[in-house]
């Protein structure tokens, strides 16, 4: 269908829904649910043996080639899941043209706005990634990553929708897997990789957040312009990619701690193995400190983690607000200010293209240095540019260099506080609840996402540079002080060692 519109320049709307291909909608879901019912376990073995094997030992093994390849594969596996989200800011100019939606570029249409697009697709990866924090919980971390492969394909027909509703519902169906692959990713990576390296190695996978949007903003100059294939090559290309994680997925392994908590031991073993480490067997569990504790969400705000959630779900609702608002809009604005598409596009890739470089040192600093306090300066910088951003509004285009001085932060720096905390959710909650944890961060992201383009959609705000510069900097600011308070060290801490000081300190601190 797509190819045949190639003569009215790839464009599908109107184009009248066949038989044949409202079967194959079906279809598409059935084939999905199937997956999800086959990866599903009839039951979750008994954890009798979980203190037999040492965790302690994988931690303290040296760098090995397995890492470095899990370290590429789940990078790619980032970047694959990233470029859905961020699509959705070069498609809305196109999308909002063919469909005659009601946009920035167009505010006097009487049509459906274009906001309804992105809000369809955040709101699938919010509930997306409570849903997979359950399921990395509750079927594995690797099953979970598959599962969302599968949709990824299903849901590339999003790019073939002739009616604006149809696409609704399709990238709300492609959200629910986006939403879960990022916390799945960190969570597997946090549990597999030695403890002296899981804090650099974390950050730097995060750094293809960015890469995702490199990617992105060339297809959308290139391949996705208006004079090529057009914006729907941005939704087809989940075929391939989708293609590529399932291949992918042959050389991830499942988390040995997942293993271990659901008896699995000698799965375990042979993972631990092929990581270098060598296996240790104890009377006494590294994994005691965990044996109270519940495996559902209401665990993470009780008790000993209510202020660290706290500080996790304000900075997520930041990066949210600012991804999904300030970022989001950017082309558009860039656009209603003067520049066509192709150079908003371009501006906006050599912006991420300079702010690139910067991910290293900043894995480096998480890794080596402090945890807290690179999520503390990161959040920092980027609650300054944000601030500029704000007190400039629209008179930032005046000067060409402290334009694209400013947008590296916040196209750049988004990213990359994404990814740091990201990072940072996977290690401070204990295993039985590390991926709903690393969930609720990735879902409390989606949630600010859902906040501001609803409020775009309903017109209470207008997507300006100004306001959505100011509205990622408020809860940005709270969740710095609540984090310098509740937030733990993590660097070079074994997993289990920052779950034992978190119920230890804030036990004390209660009593």
């Amino acid at each position: 269908m797509y190819f045949m519109a190639g003569m009215e320049h790839y464009h599908l709307a109107g184009m009248p829904v066949t038989t044949e291909m409202a079967i194959g909608m079906v279809m598409l879901f059935i084939g999905v649910g199937l997956t999800a019912w086959g990866l599903y376990p009839k039951q979750v073995p008994g954890t009798a043996k979980m203190s037999k094997v040492r965790v302690g030992a994988l931690d303290d093994a040296p760098i090995r080639p397995a890492h470095i390849a899990l370290l590429l594969v789940l990078a790619a596996a980032i970047t694959i899941d990233v470029m859905k989200p961020v699509s959705f800011a070069f498609l809305a100019p196109g999308a909002a043209m063919e469909y005659g939606l009601k946009s920035p570029l167009n505010p006097g249409s009487d049509a459906l706005p274009i906001g309804l697009y992105p809000l369809s697709g955040i709101t699938g990866t919010m509930i997306g990634s409570f849903i997979w924090g359950y399921l990395g919980d509750r079927i594995g971390r690797r099953a979970s990553i598959l599962l969302a492969g599968v949709i990824f394909i299903a849901t590339s027909t999003c790019g073939t929708m002739p009616e604006y509703w149809m696409n609704l519902i399709t990238c709300f169906a492609m959200g629910l897997g986006v939403g879960g692959m990022l916390p799945i990713t960190f969570a597997l990576m946090s549990e597999a990789v030695p403890k002296r390296h899981r804090g650099w190695m974390m950050v730097l996978i995060g750094a293809d957040i960015a890469g995702a949007y490199i990617i992105v903003s060339w297809l959308s100059a290139t391949l996705a312009s208006p004079d090529q294939f057009g914006w729907r090559m941005l939704w087809l290309i989940g075929l391939p990619t989708g293609l590529i994680l399932l291949v992918l997925n042959r050389w991830i392994p499942e988390s040995p701690r997942f293993l271990l908590q659901q008896g699995r031991e000698e799965e375990a073993r042979a993972v631990m193995r092929r990581y270098g480490a060598v296996i240790i067997e104890d009377t006494e569990s590294e994994l005691v400190v965990e044996k109270n504790l519940h495996g559902n969400f209401r665990q993470l705000f009780t008790g000993p983690f209510i202020g660290l959630s706290a500080a996790l779900v304000l900075l997520a609702l930041s990066i949210g607000m600012t991804q999904y608002g300030f970022q989001q809009w950017m082309p558009s604005n860039l656009q209603k200010l003067g520049f066509s598409e192709v150079a908003s596009s371009e501006l906006l890739r050599n912006a991420a293209l300079i702010g690139f470089p910067l991910s290293v040192p900043i894995a480096l600093l998480y890794g080596f240095w402090s945890s807290k306090k690179t999520v503390i300066m990161v959040t920092a910088l980027m609650g300054a540019a944000l601030a500029a951003f704000a007190t400039l509004g629209d008179n930032v285009v005046n000067n060409r260099t402290l334009l694209y001085v400013l947008l590296v932060v916040p196209v750049w720096g988004v990213s990359i506080l994404n990814s740091v905390l990201a990072a940072y959710s996977a290690e401070v909650y204990p295993t039985v609840v590390r991926a709903r944890g690393s969930g609720l961060s990735a879902g409390a992201t989606k949630l600010g996402g859902v906040l501001i383009l609803a409020t775009v959609v309903v017109a209470i705000a207008a997507p300006s540079v100004r306001i959505t510069a100011a509205l990622g900097v408020i809860p940005m600011a709270l969740a710095l002080i609540v984090l310098m308070i509740y937030g733990p060290e993590t660097r070079h801490k074994q997993l289990e060692s920052i779950t034992a000081e978190e119920l230890n300190v804030r036990s004390a601190a209660v009593g």
